[in-house]
């Protein structure tokens, strides 16, 4: 099979429907010619029928990122999956939550703000060293952030969070450097997906996109990021790492 992927093998986190940026990364990824496995957390039969939904149906692990035994178990659940020779060439954190006190800055209490940076940001790094075992000979891990460069109205704790992943990404990559290993970021304009129903006010914030975005936005695609995902795991960017690339319409760069 053809295509910019051919023949590797990714690892993708936070599929859970259809309308989700990680669907869409593990569908072009296919399309690409990788080879996906799936990680799901919580609801799991929902993540396996959604998985029948690819191209070709991805095995489905089960992965709570808080969790450190599933963390020590993952890369041997991969080599269940893969057999002799496993490994690993990409990875996509497409992982987010805060709890809803961590959406009222000035009220959150810290158990809200601390989960809302150990499940945003500290997990791109636990997931990454929980795989590094399979990346013997380098990779790509992408994950996915909001732009974190300003205030947005209702984001609140949410928004340092993504700060927060984003200050991991480039230490992360300084660190696996050396190991062939690229770390970059997606800053995603918003998507009306399942994570999105569970900010306060997310229709006020996904409403700059329809009056700033100079090359236009839809809420309701997220191929664009996912393929811009799928772009950063290839072999067309192999000495960039710890960047930031905006895949929103444009909005990061347009003045007040």
């Amino acid at each position: 099979m053809s295509g910019i992927l051919a023949g590797k093998r990714i690892l993708v986190t936070g599929v859970l429907t259809e309308s989700s940026i990680a669907f869409q990364a593990a569908k072009v990824a296919q399309n690409e010619g990788a080879e996906v496995i799936l990680t799901g957390f919580g609801r799991l039969s929902l993540v396996e029928r959604i998985a029948k939904r690819l191209p070709k149906e991805a095995p489905v692990i089960e992965l709570d990122v808080t969790n450190q035994e599933h963390l020590d178990g993952l890369a041997d659940k991969i080599r269940e999956h893969q057999g002799e020779g496993a490994r690993l060439d990409g990875i996509v954190h497409s992982i987010a939550f805060g709890p809803q006190g961590a959406f009222n800055f000035l009220e959150a209490e810290w158990s809200d703000v601390g989960t809302a940076v150990q499940v945003s940001a500290y997990s791109y790094k636990s997931l990454t060293m929980a795989c590094l075992p399979l990346m013997e000979h380098g990779g790509a891990v992408v994950g996915l952030t909001f732009d974190a460069q300003i205030a947005w109205p209702k984001y609140d704790w949410m928004g340092v969070a993504k700060a927060a992943l984003e200050s991991t990404n480039r230490y992360l990559a300084r660190d696996l450097g050396p190991k062939g290993v690229r770390c970059n970021l997606v800053s995603a304009g918003p998507i009306k997906s399942m994570a999105a129903k569970s900010i306060p006010g997310f229709e006020e914030l996904a409403d700059v996109w329809n009056h700033r975005a100079p090359i236009g936005w839809d809420l309701a695609d997220p191929e664009p990021a996912g393929r811009g995902v799928v772009g950063m795991l290839s072999d067309f960017f192999p000495r960039t790492t710890g960047e930031i690339v905006h895949v929103d319409g444009g909005v990061h760069m347009m003045g007040a």
